[in-house]
């Protein structure tokens, strides 16, 4: 298998977890939300901090915080990403998998957004009607159902903004997490210890979701670890493309699977959503292929310069 293929692998893998994820969530529908974000934080740190150790990197996370400007980012980091969590969390246990499928179809749109306001990039004309085909969607939905899609809303805006914030931050994404985790974790064994007090149980109330809850570290873990992986071997367009897997697998479990109702005003929004997404997707290949020509030929030129000079070299020595 080569380099690529492996990358290609693990990218597919990591969204297919996260795609399929809303199954495992499902089985802790009893659970309150709050508790079950405790649970996978302390026990995503648990098997962040065993990976680690395994690849020798135990103190990183801990040093990624020491300056003040990186403790302050991973600090609204992992405030966002516990926002994420939990608003896919309570999405399940509400029977709306639905809408959060819509939300995770809606973050790379929210990412050029965040790109034109934050980060003054320039769009592509594509990238323009991409943008209002989501803000249309958003609106038909809301008009067509008498509310706002909220958790959508929520889990794009949240996403996008957790990796707007960390575009620029030194830090690989295994250690970032693990020290955003870390951060969160008084939060998480402070609600364990609250719950506690109140007399409720904080494992579930039997062994089955006990070992379920443990379970939440690794299942929150083990995809980041192959996404990270395979977007060092592959692509970014590649990356990009490759990331729908994950709304479309949510989206095929919350209709096929879960049965919620997928109405005219939901098909409606979804299709403009897709049709966004698939002109973001040709702008993006498109100015991939275009940056690929402009290097290519840079390289040629550069080349016809360099075998001109030492033409011109070895006319000049062999006229001495």
């Amino acid at each position: 298998m080569t380099e690529t293929q492996k990358g290609v692998t693990a990218i597919i893998l990591a969204c297919m977890i996260w795609g399929l994820s809303g199954l495992f969530y499902k089985l802790l529908a009893d659970v309150p939300a709050l508790l079950v974000l405790a649970h996978r934080t302390i026990w995503g740190v648990v098997f962040f901090l065993i990976i680690l150790a395994v690849w020798g990197d135990l103190r990183q996370p801990v040093e990624s915080l020491r300056s003040a400007r990186a403790f302050g980012i991973m600090a609204l980091a992992s405030g966002l990403i516990a926002v994420n969590w939990l608003a896919f969390v309570y999405a399940i246990q509400t029977d709306q998998a639905l809408e959060a499928s819509l939300g995770y179809f809606i973050f790379p749109l929210v990412t050029i957004l965040l790109g034109l306001i934050v980060f003054r990039e320039t769009l592509v004309p594509a990238e323009w009607i991409a943008i209002a085909l989501a803000f249309a969607a958003v609106a038909t939905l809301t008009m067509g159902l008498g509310v706002a899609p909220w958790i959508a809303l929520v889990i794009g805006l949240s996403f996008g903004c957790y990796g707007a914030l960390k575009k620029n931050l030194p830090v690989g994404p295994v250690v970032s997490v693990t020290a955003e985790s870390l951060l969160l974790l008084p939060l998480a064994l402070g609600w364990l210890v609250y719950v506690a007090g109140q007399g409720d149980t904080v494992f579930g109330g039997s062994w089955g979701l006990a070992v379920t809850l443990f379970l939440s570290g690794p299942i929150t873990a083990t995809p980041l670890i192959l996404f990270s992986y395979g977007a060092r071997k592959i692509k970014l367009t590649t990356v990009g493309v490759l990331s729908y897997l994950n709304p479309s697998l949510q989206f095929l479990v919350a209709t096929l699977l879960f049965l919620e109702p997928f109405g005219l005003w939901h098909a409606i929004a979804f299709g403009m959503i897709w049709t966004a997404l698939a002109l973001y997707t040709a702008a993006r290949l498109r100015q991939d292929k275009v940056s690929q020509s402009a290097s290519s030929s840079a390289g040629t030129s550069s080349t016809t310069r360099i075998k001109s000079r030492s033409e011109t070299s070895a006319k000049s020595s062999s006229m001495m």
